[in-house]
């Protein structure tokens, strides 16, 4: 599961546009001061009226194409920032200073909502979007022409003036909304001071780098690549290339990558000497102690050893509260252990002080809030992500937790309502939003209304499992498929759509969830000797698992899991009651969300129903009524219990 990138030199802002220029005035300036008697300019022909483009108002290259290169040129101009000063560094290498009240914003700052949005998860696209549109900058040698007639020659150019306090300005035709995005989102991301004030210092010199670290933790956040930012791989790659040995820079890279659970160093050897190179990086600096941490914290991951890592995290979360990275790392490794309680009570602890002045605060009320929700305190977990979403309407997962609290508690025309209503705000966020349509499907399957369900597997599920071939995507697409089929629903060759990505994984073994549902879609493939490889290279890894937490749970739930779905296709559900009844409640060690795991739930049901023997279908008719206990007015366990009333059960 998963859940996942492009600036320039030190604190470059591609694209941004310039401020206003009294050596350039606008049109209607121009005409109010040349009345008021203002010597002509030594760029003006004879003739020409004050405040008129014409030829002679452009400097740059005589042929439109060459001009049209110099516009692109001019506004992709680099800023370069100081503690002290900023600077715009144009293409001919002038610079133009700047006050710091003009440059990058402190950490008083508002954030721009972002509104692309989702790779690790992590497999992402960048953009390379420039302005659209044509200007020039004025030029002395040039000639003014109009149509149909010629000026008199212009005079000697002038001299180059002495350097202004304001950079000229980008023409309005170049003012598109994207550039005015990346300039908003630009100018709020961090830099080396901006993170030292608020207490997490970063060990690099590079403002650019502590800029795009922000950037990518931002969009990590919020689960989506921000395209005006070049998403995360985007950023990830100009931030090491601004800096390429910023420890942190190599933290939250190998991070990030790790716990997209798509990769491990076992058998990715480009992953194991990144991550090699960050330890060696570490040791060969003067870190802070937090940075300290959060690389040894990365390597434990790595390493398979989840639980020290998230002990690593808690450590930098007691003395830096407001640690974004440590909190969402923790987060998510807390999810892949099924410790429900700890994820919900980690975030608990640093909430008060994640005031409303603190960057992506209004996001930490979803990750609280999904906490929460897994722990059954419905309510509170629904009030808090709406009040995440009353700040930011775009926060998918914030949406999520509240999907998930209409599915616990079977309420599904409050949930497809709630989905329908959201759905403009979540359905660009790249990373989550083929997860918050996995859930709209849920809602479809309860009711019983499967064409509707594979209607949005066909047209969001799977091409968004195509495109990115994140775990998310993956576990999502064999999830609902099998649902499905066990409510004998025909998926057509669907199966073997997904198998492509699933087969590339078959010897990961990172997360045993991952694992349940890569042999769901060798099953419903047909693909037996993918089914083979799975388990038997799961077998080898629970035989030598070392510090490994998944492969020590192999043993006892993985394999007896993973052999129960091989039984169910098989036709033998009284083994598969023999081998899931006594893990049931060991389940939840696996990982994943109550609603994900739900999948095993149901076929621990369906085994039972269709049992030879008698005591064995007995317990059908015992999960049944738990179930509906649990989880009343469900419109599936309904269907259920007929199911069990025509064999006499009920």
């Amino acid at each position: 599961m998963a859940p996942a990138r492009s600036c320039g030199a030190a604190g470059q802002r591609p694209g941004l546009r310039a401020g206003p220029d009294p050596d350039r005035p606008a049109p209607a300036r121009a005409q109010r001061e040349g009345r008021r008697g203002r010597p002509r300019a030594a760029t003006e022909a004879p003739g020409q009226r004050r405040g008129q483009r014409g030829l002679g108002d452009i400097r740059g290259p005589e042929t439109q194409d060459e001009h049209r290169a110099a516009v692109a040129r001019e506004a992709t101009g680099q800023w370069a920032t100081t503690n002290t000063k900023h600077r715009l560094v144009g293409p001919d290498s002038s610079e133009v200073q700047l006050s710091p009240a003009q440059g990058a914003l402190g950490p008083g700052r508002t954030r721009s909502s972002r509104s692309t949005p989702r790779t690790t998860r992590i497999a992402v696209r960048g953009s390379g979007e420039g302005p659209g549109s044509r200007a020039g900058r004025v030029c002395p040698e040039a000639t003014n022409e109009r149509a149909g007639e010629r000026s008199a020659p212009a005079p000697a150019p002038a001299p180059a003036p002495p350097p202004r306090s304001l950079p000229r300005k980008v023409p309005g035709r170049l003012r598109t909304p994207t550039l005015r995005r990346t300039m908003a989102v630009m100018g709020s991301l961090r830099d080396c001071q901006a993170w030292k004030a608020v207490g997490l210092p970063l060990s690099t010199s590079s403002n650019e780098a502590c800029k795009l670290f922000d950037a990518t933790l931002t969009q990590y956040v919020k689960w989506t690549n921000d395209k005006s930012l070049g998403g995360i791989e985007g950023c990830l790659t100009k931030l090491k290339a601004a800096d390429p040995t910023f420890a942190m820079g190599h933290a939250i890279s190998n991070g990030l990558v790790l716990v997209g659970t798509g990769s491990s160093v076992k058998l990715d050897k480009e992953l194991d000497l990144a991550v090699k190179t960050m330890v060696d990086i570490s040791k060969s600096q003067q870190l802070t102690p937090r940075e300290r941490l959060h690389v040894s914290a990365v390597e434990m991951f790595a390493k398979g050893n989840f639980p020290r890592a998230c002990d690593l995290w808690e450590q930098i979360l007691r003395d830096h509260p407001t640690d974004m990275l440590a909190l969402k790392f923790s987060h998510d490794a807390y999810f892949y252990l099924g410790y429900q309680e700890q994820m919900r009570d980690s975030v608990a602890r640093v909430y008060p002080f994640w005031t409303p002045d603190v960057p992506l605060s209004s996001y930490v009320k979803g990750i609280y809030s999904f906490g929460l929700m897994e722990t059954n305190f419905y309510d509170q977990a629904q009030k808090l992500a709406k009040e995440a979403l009353s700040v930011e309407p775009t926060d998918a997962w914030s949406v999520h937790t509240i999907a998930h609290v209409h599915e616990m508690r079977a309420e599904v025309r409050e949930g497809l309502e709630f989905m329908q209503h959201s759905e403009a705000h979540w359905k660009d966020s790249d990373m989550l939003a083929c997860h918050n349509y996995w859930h709209w499907a849920l809602y479809l399957i309860e009711k019983g209304e499967y064409e509707a369900a594979l209607t949005i597997y066909d047209n969001h599920i799977l091409p968004s499992l195509r495109a990115s071939g994140a775990m998310l995507d993956v576990v999502d697409s064999c999830s609902m498929l099998y649902r499905l089929q066990m409510e004998g629903v025909s998926v057509g060759q669907r199966w073997q759509d997904v198998l492509p990505v699933t087969q590339k994984h078959t010897r990961d073994h990172i997360l045993l969830f991952n694992d349940a549902h890569f042999l769901m879609a060798s099953l419903g493939a047909k693909a037996s000797q993918t089914t083979q490889e799975l388990l038997t290279t799961l077998q080898e890894a629970s035989q030598s698992p070392g510090e490994n937490c998944q492969h020590q749970l192999a043993r006892d739930v993985g394999l007896p899991l993973c052999q129960a779905l091989v039984e169910a296709e098989n036709g033998n559900p009284d083994r598969v009651l023999e081998l899931l009844l006594p893990v049931r409640y060991r389940l939840v060690q696996i990982g994943g969300s109550n609603a994900q795991r739900d999948v095993f739930s149901q076929l621990l049901i369906h085994a039972a129903l269709n049992c030879s023997s008698r005591s064995h279908r007995n317990v059908a008719r015992s999960l049944l009524m738990e179930r509906d206990a649990l989880k009343p007015n469900s419109p599936l366990t309904e269907r259920l219990i007929r199911k069990a009333a025509a064999v006499h059960l009920m």
